[in-house]
This record gives C-alpha cells, structure tokens and sequence, in this order.
C-alpha cells in the first residue's frame, strides 16, 4: 500500500529587527490539514550566532510551558491562538545577547513537517536618529493641530476687522454707551430750559386785576 504523509505549512518572517528593552514579537503561523487536537505539539528553539547549540526556551502541549532556565527564563510569553493557526511567542527585555536564529516547530498528528522555518533576530539599541524621528513624529501631533486652530482663528479676526471697517464707511453707528450719553445730555438740556422758564414766569411783569 501507499503511505501518504501529510505535511503542515508553517510561515514564519525570515529576518526580526527589535530594541534593547521593547518587547519582541516572533511570530509563527501554520496550516494543518487535520483538526487541532490535544496531540498538536510547539516547540520554539533558540541557537545563538556562531554557535551550533541549540536551546529550548517554549513547549506548548494543551498547556503553556516556557523556559524556566537559561538565557531567556520567565521572559518568553505565549501571544499564539493554535484554533487560529498562530504559534507566536514574544520576548520581554531584550537585549543584544538575545541574538540569534529562533526556530518554530509544530506537529498535528497525523500531520508532520521536517523543514522548520527559522527567524534572525537583531536587537540593537535604539540610535539618536530613530529618537529623532519619534520626537519629530510627536512634534508634528502637536503642534500641527495647534497651528490649524491658530490660523483659523487669524482668518475669523480678521474677516471681522474687515467687516467692521466695512460697516464703519457705508455708515456710522453709535454705540449703547454713546447712545446713553447723548439721552442724559438731552434729560439736562430739558431740565435747564425747564427752569428758565420757571424763572421767567416768576420774573414777569405781569400782574392779575383785582
């Protein structure tokens, strides 16, 4: 009879660039032609440069086990879904010495796949440029928004400096305060000629027969 051996397809991204400090995501996506079951095996392995030492820092089988010694203990966290087809780890608080190549093995019995992917990890420290960058970046945030807002306000005053000059040829307007002042001054003028003529009646020659 024939033998048929099913292969899995794993993916993983060739070339992984991170910083000292900033956690890393590797990530690891396979396609089994069989259900997930409780037999379905990860194992990620890490093999620093120039070196042909292989060590295991995750093994997931229905429950999560990561590295509890070594280079990289308690700093390797499950971030996969195997529902999903995803066996992605991250690391926290890389460092330079985390260099190296990570490889990613899954099996789905009855599937199986003998060429593993491997990812390259550079971790390096982030440079003046890239903080430059940043800071330009938030900088931009900022202050663009805040310079729109200022512009628009610039035209508004402007626009109404426009329209009271405009307002100001074609005809003038007194204000309320110039409008109160001219009432009073008419309110006095009134009383004065009131009392003049007050005076002129009790000034007068004029005298009743008897």
């Amino acid at each position: 009879g024939v033998h048929t051996v099913l292969t899995l397809e794993i993916k993983v991204d060739a070339h992984v660039r991170g910083y000292v400090g900033e956690k890393i995501k590797l990530k690891c996506i396979f396609k089994s032609t069989s259900s997930v079951t409780d037999k379905l095996t990860i194992d990620w392995t890490y093999r620093p440069p120039s070196s042909s030492r292989t060590e295991s820092i995750f093994h997931y089988q229905s429950f999560q086990y990561p590295s509890t010694a070594g280079t990289f203990r308690d700093r390797i966290s499950w971030v996969g879904d195997v529902y999903k087809g995803d066996a992605s780890i991250s690391i926290s608080n890389p460092t330079t010495r985390d260099n190296g190549t990570f490889s990613c093995a899954v099996k789905n019995p009855p599937d199986v796949h003998h060429n593993i992917p491997a990812t390259e990890l550079t971790v390096t420290e982030r440079g003046f440029g890239t903080m430059l960058s940043s800071v330009a970046l938030l900088s931009i945030l900022v202050f663009v928004p805040s310079a729109v807002v200022v512009a628009l306000l610039l035209v508004r005053m402007v626009r109404k400096s426009a329209g009271l000059r405009k307002r100001s040829k074609s005809g003038y307007k007194k204000s309320s305060i110039e409008v109160s002042d001219d009432t009073d001054q008419e309110e006095d003028d009134c009383m004065a000629r009131l009392c003049v003529r007050c005076a002129e009646c009790l000034d007068s020659d004029y005298e009743d027969t008897y």
